[in-house]
């Protein structure tokens, strides 16, 4: 098992709308300064933040699956498709972005969301029709167990379904309680520290912090498990292919 821990200062940051949105970047665009630019087909990961409103023009995308979690607040979606929606706290957003799409973004009071871009083989994801779908926390199965709250967002039972070999959870960690992963071989999981302080247990001891980015990933299958220190902690987990049987997007630097 190989852990690898990225801590904020080596993460990316921007913003928009004159810094009413301001975002850090585990996974950043290529030239942004943070020190992981993709993980297998998991091709950006941006952890936004408001303190009131603020907004993100017209812009397009094509090709790449975009998921846009809620987790605070309150936001509008609007695109080329006719697509005029808003999302609550809980929810998801997924745009197969295929032949082209531009969409825009508002943030309608202080809100918390993350914007994960997913990599499926573009030569045949550009010649799809985009479509774009929205789900309510309520769509996704919430397991509790043990002290540990488990929402799977991609993955078994979750209704939304990806071209992207991915699956992701929301986990929250009581204090003192314990989360125990299956890693299958040449599989990366990749989690950030939302709340809370944490370490990973058993014949590893590994400590990370709050905001802090881990990569897992083994040759082989591996069972860990993730301790909450202090106090409750709550990870975002995306797990993805190491490597990918399809050419990957490279961008020159």
């Amino acid at each position: 098992m190989e852990i690898n821990i990225i801590k904020p200062e080596n993460q990316a940051f921007g913003q928009f709308d004159d810094g009413k949105i301001k975002e850090q970047k585990p996974i950043g665009f290529s030239g942004e300064g943070s020190q992981i630019n993709r993980l297998g087909p998991l091709f950006y990961w941006a952890w936004a933040k408001t303190e009131g409103e603020g907004s993100i023009g017209f812009h397009p995308h094509k090709g790449f699956e975009i998921l846009t979690y809620n987790i605070k607040g309150r936001g509008r979606h609007e695109d080329t498709l006719g697509t005029i929606s808003e999302i609550g706290s809980g929810g998801v957003q997924v745009m197969q972005t295929g032949s082209g799409v531009e969409h825009a973004e508002t943030v309608l009071e202080p809100s918390e969301f993350f914007q994960i871009w997913f990599e499926p083989h573009l030569s045949q994801a550009i010649k799809r029709t985009p479509t774009y779908s929205q789900y309510v926390h309520e769509d996704f199965p919430v397991n509790l167990e043990n002290g540990v709250t488990v929402k799977t967002i991609l993955g078994e039972h979750s209704p939304i379904n990806l071209v992207t070999d991915a699956k992701m959870y929301d986990v929250e960690i009581g204090n003192g309680a314990a989360y125990q992963y299956d890693l299958s071989p040449n599989r990366t999981l990749a989690g950030l520290a939302i709340t809370g302080n944490g370490g990973v247990i058993d014949e590893l001891a590994v400590s990370f912090g709050h905001k802090d980015f881990i990569m897992f990933q083994s040759e082989k299958v591996e069972r860990f498990t993730i301790q909450a220190k202090g106090e409750k902690l709550r990870m975002l987990l995306v797990e993805i292919p190491t490597e990918v049987d399809y050419p990957l997007y490279r961008k020159p630097r």
